[in-house]
Order: C-alpha cells, then sequence, then structure tokens
C-alpha cells in the first residue's frame, strides 16, 4: 500500500510506531509506512493538543482517543505476527481500497471538528450553557489565581470591632452576624471568598483623610496590624505573602494569598522612612493620594501633579519593590507618576473615564501610557464609578473591562471591585463570592479565550509583581542608596473628609 502521507502528521506518527496490525480506521499501520516496529501498541492521542482541555471528563468522541485507542485494542489480534516480532517472512498487508480512506479521512475530520467544538463553544461564544461557561471558570481558578487589587474589610473592623478581633471569626461568615447582617458597606468573609474562589487578595490599610498631620502613621500602622493578626487568626484559609513566588505558592497550597496596601499617601508623614518600614511590615502598594491632597501628590480633580518630593517617593517605591497606585490620583499626579516610575504601576480599583466621566477613573490617554508602562487597570465595582449612578450591573463592569481593553490591550486590565469599602455594589456582583459569574460572562464573547480571561482574573497582576521585583532586583545590584529627600514648602491644604464610611 503506498502511505497516504497528506494525512495529519500527528496520526501519521502515531501509526509508524504502533505495532499492532490494526489498520487505523483506513490509514493502515506501520508495515504502509515501512518502518521498523515498536514493541508496544502506544496507541496515543491523536487529536489536537488544544481539543481536549474543555472536554468534560469521560466524553470521548467518535474517532477521537480514548475511542480510537479502544478500537484500536478491539481490532488488534491475540498475538502479534511475525512482523510485529521483527521477522522480514511477513508479506505487506494487503492494499486496502481507497474508499475507505477517504471515508476514514471524513470520519477523522468530522471528530476533530467536534472536539474542537467543545471548547470554541466555552471559550468563545457558542452554544455552551451557563453551567458549562461557570465550570470552566471554577476549573480555571483552581489552576490559575483569581487576584482583587482592593478589598476594605480592615476598615470595616475598625469601624465595627474597634479592632479588637479576639471574638471576630471570619471563617464562620458574617451575613447572618450583627452588625455585619445590616450593613450595606459588608462584602467579605471567608465563606464567600471561597465561594468566589479568590487566589489572592490586596487587603487595604486605609487611612482617612482627616487624620493627616495628626496620627496616619499611627493608624496606617494599627491597620497593617490588624490585617495580619486577621490572617494569622485563619491561617487554615489566608497566607500573608509578599511576592510573586509567594502568592503563587499559596494558591498552589489552596489558601488566599494576603497582601497589604496602604491607601492614602498622607499616612506617610511625608517621610522616606516611614515608606520603607511600611515595606517592611509588609505593604506592597500605596495608593499616593485618597481624596485630598499630600504636600507632594495631587487627587483626583484637583489640578497639579507631583513634586520633587513626589518622585522621590515614586524612585524610592522602585527600589524597594513597592508597587506604585494611582487609584485617586489625579491626572497630572498620574503622569508624573507614570513618567518617574521604571517599574509597572497599577490603578487598584478605578474603572474606564470614556465609560463613566468620574475624576476617579482613567482617561483613553493615560490608559495608553499604562499599556507603554507595563501597568494595569484593575476595574472597580462601585456603581458610582461603573455608570455614574446609583445602579449598575454585571454588564456595566463588563463595558469598563472591554474599553480598558480595547484601549491598552488585554494585558494591562485586571480587577479591584473595592468590597466592603462600597455601599452600592452591581446586581450581580453583589459580594466576593461572585467573581466566577464575571468571569463566565466574558466568556460568552468570542472576543475573550480562556488565556485572556487567565490574565484579567490574575496574571496580569503576577506579572506586574514580577516586573516590579526584578526592577528593585536590579537597583539593589546596582547599589542604589534610599533615597534622603524631605518635602518642601506645603503646597496646598487639605480639606478634610468628616464621613465615617469610605465610599472609595
Amino acid at each position: 500500500m503506498e502511505p497516504p502521507w497528506e494525512i495529519e502528521l500527528e496520526l501519521r506518527r502515531h501509526i509508524e510506531t504502533c505495532a499492532c496490525t490494526c489498520d487505523h480506521m483506513g490509514y493502515g499501520n506501520y508495515m504502509d509506512y515501512q518502518v521498523a516496529p515498536a514493541h508496544a501498541c502506544l496507541c496515543r492521542a491523536i487529536t489536537s493538543p488544544h481539543a481536549h482541555a474543555a472536554v468534560p471528563e469521560g466524553m470521548t468522541f467518535p474517532g477521537s482517543l480514548p475511542d480510537v485507542a479502544e478500537r484500536c485494542g478491539r481490532w488488534a489480534p491475540d498475538s502479534l505476527s511475525a512482523s510485529a516480532s521483527g521477522s522480514s517472512d511477513e508479506k505487506p498487508t494487503p492494499r486496502r481500497p481507497r474508499w475507505r480512506i477517504a471515508l476514514a479521512a471524513l470520519v477523522v475530520l468530522a471528530a476533530l471538528g467536534a472536539a474542537l467544538a467543545l471548547p470554541l463553544a466555552l471559550g468563545g461564544g457558542g452554544r455552551a450553557t451557563p453551567e458549562q461557561r461557570l465550570t470552566t471558570i471554577r476549573r480555571m481558578l483552581r489552576d490559575s489565581p483569581l487576584i482583587d487589587g482592593h478589598n476594605d474589610l480592615a476598615w470595616n473592623v475598625r469601624k465595627f470591632l474597634h479592632n479588637k478581633i479576639g471574638d471576630f471569626n471570619l471563617s464562620a461568615g458574617l451575613e447572618g452576624l450583627e452588625p455585619w447582617a445590616r450593613s450595606r458597606w459588608s462584602h467579605t468573609d471567608i465563606p464567600r471568598l471561597r465561594l468566589g474562589q479568590i487566589g489572592a487578595q490586596f487587603w487595604s490599610a486605609y487611612v482617612p483623610c482627616g487624620a493627616r498631620d495628626k496620627d496616619a502613621v499611627q493608624l496606617a500602622i494599627e491597620q497593617m496590624d490588624v490585617i495580619k493578626r486577621i490572617v494569622d487568626m485563619n491561617a487554615a484559609h489566608l497566607a500573608l505573602v509578599t511576592g510573586a513566588s509567594d502568592l503563587l505558592d499559596a494558591h498552589r497550597d489552596g489558601r488566599i494569598a494576603s497582601l497589604i496596601g496602604v491607601e492614602g499617601g498622607h499616612a506617610l508623614g511625608d517621610s522616606l522612612a516611614v515608606l520603607r518600614a511600611f515595606y517592611n511590615l509588609g505593604a506592597r502598594y500605596l495608593t499616593v493620594t485618597h481624596t485630598c491632597d499630600t504636600r507632594w501628590a495631587r487627587a483626583a480633580g484637583t489640578s497639579g501633579g507631583l513634586t520633587e518630593f513626589g518622585r522621590a517617593v515614586v524612585r524610592e517605591m522602585n527600589r524597594l519593590g513597592m508597587i506604585v497606585d494611582l487609584s485617586h490620583a489625579g491626572e497630572e499626579t498620574a503622569r508624573d507618576a507614570l513618567e518617574t516610575s521604571q517599574a509597572p504601576v497599577v490603578f487598584s480599583h478605578s474603572g474606564a473615564a470614556a465609560i463613566c466621566n468620574s475624576s476617579r477613573n482613567v482617561p483613553d490617554d493615560l490608559l495608553r501610557m499604562i499599556a507603554a508602562n507595563g501597568g494595569v487597570v484593575m476595574i472597580n465595582f462601585y456603581a458610582k464609578l461603573v455608570t455614574c449612578s446609583e445602579r449598575a450591573t454585571i454588564e456595566d463592569v463588563i463595558a469598563h473591562i472591554n474599553h480598558v481593553r480595547r484601549v491598552a490591550g488585554v494585558e494591562h486590565v485586571g480587577l479591584g471591585a473595592g468590597y466592603d469599602g462600597i455601599d452600592a455594589p452591581p446586581v450581580g456582583l453583589e459580594d466576593v463570592s461572585r467573581y466566577p459569574h464575571l468571569l463566565a460572562e466574558l466568556l460568552r464573547d468570542p472576543d475573550w479565550s480562556e488565556e485572556d480571561v487567565r490574565k484579567l482574573a490574575g496574571m496580569n497582576v503576577v506579572r506586574v509583581l514580577q516586573h516590579v521585583e526584578r526592577v528593585r532586583d536590579q537597583w539593589k545590584r546596582a547599589a542604589v542608596f534610599p533615597g534622603e529627600e524631605t518635602p518642601g514648602a506645603r503646597r496646598s491644604e487639605c480639606v478634610y473628609g468628616t464621613a465615617f464610611n469610605k465610599r472609595i
């Protein structure tokens, strides 16, 4: 028989190394290819390497493996022929009719098409049901971490418990406990984090603007302390981490990697020494402003950018390996920071200004700068930042995600919901348990592949962490000394907020 050389290369290689005498659905056996026989029927997978990923366990398609492998086993004789043992006396397999080859080719092509159809349906809009898409997402999040950039649970612990957490059982759930059950600001506990399959969470050590020039440094340290104590009390579920490799290790161990972000540059007390102390206590990002200016940076909605001391803060964060967070920063401040930073920056909980024209959201020119910088905009779920109104839906959040993707690219968008710091989450995203539903909705769109969703869910942030650490290590090898700059004269007074609750 003249070997059908036009067949798929992977199928041909299988036949060449399979010592059984079955005809492989009309394509012949190893003798037809004049290849020295192997000593065992390997019957390896023939299907496309990308076709098996989304096929449910136990499901096979006609003509695919293990279906083909089973047929191969049934058709093989009880004992191998002399040719299978290496004898040259065995005659070649008789020539097979061409129609059988053509029919077999059609069967294999149909099987491959069917095998490819399911992952396309699950990852590209197709006919997959919501349950199938959700199953795909839940499997994905077991392998790849979902990382949220901002959660204000620690501030609620201060409001409700005054940081006295001896009887605070986050593992038992808070939905039925007072005062959490009555609060519109409470969306987080460990049972719901588990349902939401959170792989890593940045916990905010928030400092209100009213503490500026008073006890802001102390409050920041107390909030970092309570975050670390909550993690220690729930060590079966949470793990304090300070770097990308630790984050991935914690996720593999089945625990939620917990990172600290200090929210509000006024918490530094205008001191680079305090910034270094925060880093040593575990802080891995600093939000350079909150809703008020500092002496060295201007907040959203105000004109002006970074002072020379502000640029020194950014450089010192690069040297330490701390992420620069520009949520709440004014546009000029953000531009100055992007021009100064040699490491990627983030907006830990913001949206797209083109969708909701809030001063808290990111305009398109800054989105393009973020892409050039390598950073990530993490989408906030607060209705007033999503729709500029009191109500939003899961579809409205997806509109922000898609806009950032269109302008900056899929490598530069993430999630930073702001739960426990908002009182108006979107319909469909009521608490931390709902992340898989958001990602499953994205899979309805053929423009979103599973790999794209992995990047959005967390791998973009892992990349930022790794890059920030790489810059830190490079500067350490270059023996860059700690900054010693001090702020100049006061630039502006902060208008102190008085609201007890925190709208981020």
